[in-house]
């Protein structure tokens, strides 16, 4: 590798990405595999992929598409079981994907209800579980980075259901981080703020709401998903070998006021 310290490099890792083909997702692949590591991308749907595989091709990594529901257990143990196939561990997972439709808390249905936590909890549970066995099992320990959010810190209106599942990935963080520890498994986890993505675009794009957000981030700007990513990659490098059970906040200081 060129270009990245030692302490950052992921030269001969392999990282498995899930909701990889857009967004924060789709930056923490390429970023990983800038760093070096060889990336397997875990999409709910194939056909969705997009060109992320063709951008970490090109910096000369292995891709490995998977077709990757995490609410669905038997694709997650699917995917993990190819991953170990093509190529041979998992060294790193990024637990990328979620989903925070907005709702007043008066009009959550349990339809609503359970779709979010599906996927934002059982899902990064369940995948976590899958790889984590794998890890112990190999006996050379491994990364854990979760996709918590500042809205796990904070109370957004008409997000009630999306908040309280990104706290509980926090303390899930937490718990696989002391429970795991004993196999050199590092569990973390990243809170962003609002970042610019296609997920957020129609928020972002009204003027009063931006305006509002950015009066609370005392940075004065939205975050970009390289912002998210750079964190990521730190978390999965050898430089954050001391560091474990901790959600490492990206909010321009929202949470620090």
């Amino acid at each position: 590798m060129t270009g990245v310290p030692s302490r950052f490099s992921l030269e001969g890792r392999v990282a498995l990405v899930t909701g990889a083909a857009r967004g924060i997702g789709r930056e923490c692949a390429i970023a990983l595999g800038e760093a070096g590591a060889d990336v397997a991308l875990g999409l709910r749907d194939l056909d969705s992929m997009g060109d992320v595989a063709d951008a970490i091709r090109a910096l000369g990594r292995q891709v490995l598409p998977l077709q990757m529901d995490v609410t669905r257990i038997e694709q997650i143990k699917s995917a993990v079981a190819e991953t170990h196939r093509v190529f041979g561990r998992i060294d790193i997972l990024i637990n990328n994907v979620g989903i925070g439709p907005p709702n007043p808390a008066t009009s959550v249905t349990e339809q609503d209800f359970d779709a979010t936590l599906a996927v934002n909890l059982k899902g990064t549970f369940f995948v976590s579980q899958e790889v984590g066995r794998g890890m112990i099992a190999r006996g050379l320990g491994g990364r854990i980075i979760n996709l918590s959010s500042q809205a796990g810190f904070v109370a957004l209106p008409t997000e009630s259901v999306y908040c309280m599942s990104k706290a509980a990935i926090s303390h899930l963080t937490k718990c696989l981080a002391v429970e795991w520890a004993p196999h050199g498994i590092n569990v973390n986890a990243v809170a962003p703020t609002f970042i610019a993505t296609p997920g957020t675009e129609k928020w972002l794009s009204d003027e009063a709401f931006r305006k509002d957000l950015l009066s609370r981030i005392p940075l004065g700007h939205v975050g970009q998903p390289s912002d998210v990513s750079g964190a990521v990659v730190f978390l999965a490098s050898p430089a954050a070998a001391m560091i474990t059970g901790t959600t490492l906040m990206i909010d321009g200081g929202w949470t620090a006021r």
